[in-house]
């Protein structure tokens, strides 16, 4: 049976005048996965962690983080997660390598231990050769990285991200991605990002939910999102279409539609497939076959879709 790293029950947060910032949030977060919390500004993402680590009271519901009482027993949370909130937490006129050891000593850890560990956090990151430099003259790429290794110097099982990869160009976007995906794969963490950037959710998510004005709208894997407003396709160039292609085609369990359009044979799937056997099937029967195009509906359009809903 998976374990719950995070479960809110009619979790809700309202502010002065009336601001409903979280509306009966219900949610399970499973352990050892990167768990993706998507929607516009003002939504309730940051809210949202603000209330997991204790640091807001909900004005009603209930949550855990790691078996413990988000009311209750913050404490005990905060001491078991890590957290890259609005500000990286880094001292710019220290170096990489005496942030990391301040930190270490306040998780006190013993001398040994901060030691290796900071070389292995920097080393896995590409900042051990810079490690003596003053964090004040880095890109914000590295010391965004440098933060995500301040989040998880003390080794805790659940870390939260809140939009790490804001305000960075594509490339330290991409960079710090990839560090993030081969740090949970190599520490076994489960990780809670909020993000804007749905390819970035896409590539590191192993589920995602949708929210809102406060609402969850959605969770899900992303092919699961995805499925919920439109299905795989393929689009097939060539010659030798008749409306008998059509007919075997309409025959196998794996087509939902088949149409003709402007010279093209447009295939529709009920789910993501291999099309070799398709495109085998269709040579079969005298198709001349010159060019296939296999596409699926976007996160992005699953999440536009989903923002346009009532």
């Amino acid at each position: 049976m998976t374990e719950i790293a995070i479960h809110t029950e009619n979790l809700s947060c309202s502010f002065k005048n009336n601001v409903q910032a979280l509306d009966n949030l219900c949610l399970k977060v499973p352990q050892g996965i990167v768990f993706g919390f998507l929607g516009p500004n003002g939504s309730g993402k940051t809210t949202t962690i603000q209330l997991l680590l204790g640091l807001l009271q909900p004005t009603t519901g209930r949550a855990t983080v790691l078996g413990f009482d988000t009311q209750s027993q913050a404490d005990e949370i905060r001491c078991r997660t890590g957290a890259l909130l609005e500000h990286s937490g880094l001292y710019e006129r220290l170096s990489a390598e005496d942030n990391l050891e301040f930190y270490g000593r306040v998780w006190r850890l013993p001398p040994a231990q901060r030691q290796t560990r900071i070389r292995e956090l920097l080393t896995g990151l590409g900042l051990w050769q810079r490690r003596r430099e003053r964090v004040g003259t880095w890109s914000r790429g590295m010391k965004q990285k440098l933060a995500v290794a301040r989040a998880m110097l003390h080794r805790p099982p659940l870390i939260f991200l809140d939009e790490p990869t804001a305000g960075l160009d594509p490339i330290a976007a991409t960079a710090l991605c990839d560090d993030i995906a081969e740090m949970v794969t190599r520490e076994g963490v489960t990780v809670f990002l909020t993000t804007h950037n749905l390819a970035e959710a896409e590539k590191l998510c192993a589920l995602i939910g949708v929210i809102r004005k406060g609402k969850l709208l959605a969770v899900g894997h992303p092919d699961e999102l995805r499925a919920r407003i439109g299905s795989p396709h393929v689009e097939i160039l060539g010659q030798g279409f008749n409306n008998r292609v059509l007919e075997l085609l309409r025959e196998q369990p794996e087509v939902l539609r088949a149409e003709f359009q402007n010279g093209r044979l447009l295939i529709q799937l009920h789910r993501e497939i291999s099309v070799a056997p398709l495109v085998s099937l269709l040579v079969q029967i005298g198709v001349q076959v010159e060019e296939v195009h296999k596409g699926k509906v976007s996160l992005i359009e699953a999440f536009l879709k989903l923002m346009e809903a009532e």
